[in-house]
């Protein structure tokens, strides 16, 4: 079931669900695109008509963020959890896990998505690595041509919102895989490149306050969730989809 949350209609799903739905595109050999829009995502949407059409024409649409689920609830459509992407990334890898189905990394700096590809090979020994391409580019078409002489049949697209929206929108058709998924800094997170809040911080939604004093410097972009929960206490009043 879908809900609409401040112009995007997320879908309130488990985890196990979302990756159920995953695997069920790939088995069928249908076209899938997942997003994971954040509360900073939501507003750009709000503000990008484009970005929105491409999110919400999305196969699915998961919730990345303990922004989206108080939104929610501020407008009584209440999503019952947050998927975050790195998490959906670690679990959908690991159901691949011999089943034949190959995954093809692609983002980050030189070297992430290598390093990325040995420790989810490490941590899950079944999973096949199809292949694996850093997010620096200035012609697409090389790009495209090395994902679908790997075969793969899902692709990790890291290269943060909106260009890898744009990219997966793009190329839906001339891409060769089953499932597309924009993950944002996920090859950052499964390299060991970045490190996650720890579990006391997500289990209490406070991975953002987390990520601010790892990095003050952050604080701009932290100021995004007030303001996004702040347009969901405005559109609850009015009854009507806020304008940025």
């Amino acid at each position: 079931m879908r809900k609409e949350i401040l112009s995007v209609c997320f879908d309130d799903l488990t985890m196990q669900q979302a990756v159920d739905r995953a695997m069920d595109y790939m088995e069928r050999g249908e076209k899938c695109r997942v997003v994971t829009p954040n509360a900073e995502i939501g507003l750009d949407c709000l503000k990008n008509d484009e970005l929105r059409r491409l999110v919400n024409d999305s196969e699915l649409v998961l919730p990345d963020g303990i922004g989206v689920i108080y939104a929610s609830r501020i407008l009584r459509r209440p999503i019952g959890r947050k998927v975050a992407g790195c998490e959906f990334a670690e679990a959908l890898a690991d159901r691949m896990q011999n089943t034949g189905r190959r995954l093809f990394l692609f983002g980050g700096k030189p070297g992430v998505a290598e390093q990325a590809a040995a420790k989810l090979q490490e941590k899950y020994p079944g999973l096949l690595i199809a292949g694996t391409c850093n997010g620096y580019f200035s012609d697409e078409a090389p790009v495209i041509d090395a994902i679908n002489q790997a075969h793969a049949d899902a692709l990790y697209v890291c290269l943060g919102c909106p260009k890898q929206e744009y990219f997966m929108a793009r190329n839906r058709e001339a891409l060769n895989v089953s499932l597309m998924a924009g993950l944002g800094g996920t090859l950052d997170v499964l390299s060991g490149n970045a490190r996650r809040a720890p579990k006391i911080f997500i289990r209490l939604g406070l991975e953002w306050l987390y990520r601010l004093l790892s990095d003050p410097k952050r604080i701009r972009r932290m100021a995004r969730l007030p303001l996004y929960l702040l347009y969901a206490f405005k559109s609850k009043d009015k009854g009507e989809r806020p304008h940025a």
